[in-house]
């Protein structure tokens, strides 16, 4: 939730700016526009309002919600942040599985500045949905207290008024004492409540327009329309411009719906209604119920409505035309906003696999994988075929632990830090817990015994833009890079998928990046595991920690055999078992069970 909270907040920012070149616009082609049209504008900005959510997908939504995933992603964060490393003991015919190997960099605060603003919006919510859940408290009390409408001149005036609209809908009318201005409520059944002081001392004409005004909202289904405004603003409640935002949209609402019942009207009655305006001015009000559409409004709406009913005049034929063209041209610029809210609300952790044309099984691994969640994925790239375990996890970005060493090593041989020829760095003299890490270090000692900090050593000898252009060129999962080069991709900064893992390495294997021809060979002799007559198994494992926990196993690689080249990724995860040793027995049985690798 941590990462969705930051990305929700960049969102906002652009959503602040559309609301402004919204009102601008409106402002530029107020003249073209009719009342009504000014309102629908507001529909695409619902739209909008709606899209920093849906990339995450309806599983991700609820998680979003959830104070779970709340503490299990700030869990994750401690486990970007203390990566185990596996180390390979490479041989002819055999290996030796080695320690973990882990090493723990904070990136606590970072987690806690995500948690406060998370736990702050999530209150704000809870808040502002109490205060609507304590208005249809209200209401309903309203509802039952209220009596069905029995003065009969009212009700013929509303059956007239029916009539005149064409509804054949049966809408129940109620009078009640609890209320200063007439609303209609209710989305199935819609009701419409008459204060009975308005009752009491009404004139025929007064009435009359009362009912039209609050059978436009019928009729334009603004209910609908203010629980969707309700939505957002328990979602937005801190966005000072989404609130102005709403109240424009409730304000240009009742000033269509009074142009609207101006259009039935002949002129001579125009004023008649203004008058009506006027003359309950100081008994209307804003209604109680948010969710409800009524007559009444701010002194400040009450003049918005008063000007426009004294300025209004039927639209004209070219009027008609120049508005419409106004509104396609404002609802086509609101749309190029989509892309740009749906990058920035997406926190990529979610791969977008492009399945056309490609052969694709899925498969059922559930009885290996037993405990563990995850999911597997191997690419015969001899067939062009495909293997996936569990979609859904093969597709999330995680983090790439230590499997992101293949590519740091090849970032320092392509930056001329190390040559395949001089890899040795000097040991710093700090002392770690790990012995085989307190010594100097050469390319292959240091994949052979996943030593974190020569990788550290050779990416603090580079800049970040040299760093990020790597990455770009490479497109490696997220593409994403903290300002702290030493720990981009262990505390969750860079994250990739098992499905990406294989497409990278089948480009690290042909050399598609177009590097050195003998940099990428130096990787290759680097992560090499072992060889028999069957072939030759490259590979890097990598352990994610949570506390002192395993939580977290990579493996990823290839295997040349039998005139076939299988790249292969997979990923473990559970509660203290998953470890990089362990995806790779795990990967093993599979590759056993599935005939392409017996034994080891």
């Amino acid at each position: 939730m941590n990462a969705f909270m930051i990305q929700f907040l960049i969102s906002n920012v652009f959503i602040s700016m559309i609301i402004g070149i919204l009102l601008a616009a409106k402002r530029l082609f107020k003249n073209s526009l009719s009342s009504r049209m000014q309102y629908n504008l507001w529909y695409p900005l619902l739209a909008l309002l709606a899209v920093p959510f849906i990339p995450a997908g309806p599983d991700r939504f609820l998680h979003i919600f959830s104070w779970q995933g709340t503490l299990q992603n700030t869990s994750v964060s401690h486990m970007n942040a203390a990566a185990a490393e596996t180390g390979i003991l490479r041989s002819s015919g055999s290996e030796n599985w080695m320690n973990d190997f882990s090493i723990a960099i904070s990136g606590e605060n970072t987690s806690r500045i995500g948690m406060i603003l998370s736990m702050l919006w999530f209150m704000g919510m809870i808040g502002m949905a109490i205060l609507a859940v304590k208005s249809m408290i209200r209401f309903h009390t309203l509802k039952k207290s209220a009596m069905p409408l029995e003065n009969p001149a009212v009700r013929r005036i509303f059956q007239s008024c029916l009539k005149e609209m064409n509804i054949k809908k049966n809408i129940p009318v109620y009078s009640t004492a609890f209320l200063k201005s007439p609303i209609i409520a209710g989305l199935v059944r819609p009701r419409i409540y008459l204060p009975l002081h308005l009752i009491s001392d009404h004139k025929s004409n007064d009435i009359r327009y009362m009912l039209l005004h609050e059978l436009q909202h019928y009729r334009y289904r603004d209910a609908f329309a203010g629980y969707i405004m309700n939505c957002a603003g328990i979602f937005y409640w801190f966005n000072p411009f989404v609130w102005l935002a709403l109240k424009e949209m409730r304000n240009d609402r009742e000033i269509a719906c009074d142009t609207s019942v101006l259009k039935m009207l002949s002129e001579g009655f125009y004023k008649d209604y203004g008058h009506t305006l006027i003359n309950y001015a100081e008994k209307v009000s804003l209604t109680p119920f948010p969710f409800a559409a009524g007559l009444g409004g701010s002194v400040v709406q009450m003049k918005k409505r008063i000007i426009n009913i004294a300025n209004y005049r039927p639209a004209t034929f070219r009027k008609k035309i120049s508005g419409l063209l106004s509104y396609i041209l404002i609802a086509i610029l609101l749309t190029f906003f989509v892309p740009i809210l749906s990058i920035q609300a997406n926190d990529n952790d979610r791969y977008y696999f492009n399945e056309s044309g490609k052969d694709i099984t899925y498969i059922d691994l559930n009885a290996l994988f037993r405990e563990n969640s995850g999911s597997f994925v191997l690419y015969d790239d001899t067939e062009n075929k495909w293997q996936i375990y569990n979609k859904k996890q093969a597709l999330t970005r995680i983090t790439p632990v230590s499997t992101y060493k293949i590519y740091s090593a090849l970032f320092g041989l392509e930056a001329g830090i190390i040559t395949p020829e001089r890899s040795l760095l000097p040991w710093d003299g700090q002392h770690y817990m790990y012995e085989q890490w307190n010594s100097d270090q050469t390319l292959e000692s240091a994949m052979e015994n996943s030593v974190t900090w020569y990788f550290q050593a050779i990416e603090q000898q580079a800049d970040l833009p040299d760093i990020k252009r790597f990455i770009k060129k490479t497109g490696y999962g997220n593409e994403n890079i903290s300002e702290d080069i030493s720990s981009y991709w262990i505390d969750s900064s860079l994250k990739i998928s098992a499905v990406e893992q294989i497409e990278m390495l089948e480009k690290f294997y042909y050399n598609r990046f177009d590097f050195a021809p003998e940099n990428i060979s130096a990787v290759k002799n680097s992560i090499r595991l072992y060889s028999t007559d069957r072939g030759t198994v490259y590979g890097k494992t990598g352990t994610g920690e949570i506390n002192g926990e395993n939580t977290l196993g990579w493996f990823i690689g290839y295997i040349e055999t039998d005139g076939h080249i299988y790249f292969f990724a997979t990923n473990i995860h559970n509660e203290g078992q998953a470890t990089g040793p362990a995806a790779a027995e795990l990967t093993f049985s599979i590759l056993s069970e599935l005939n392409i690798w017996k034994g080891r």
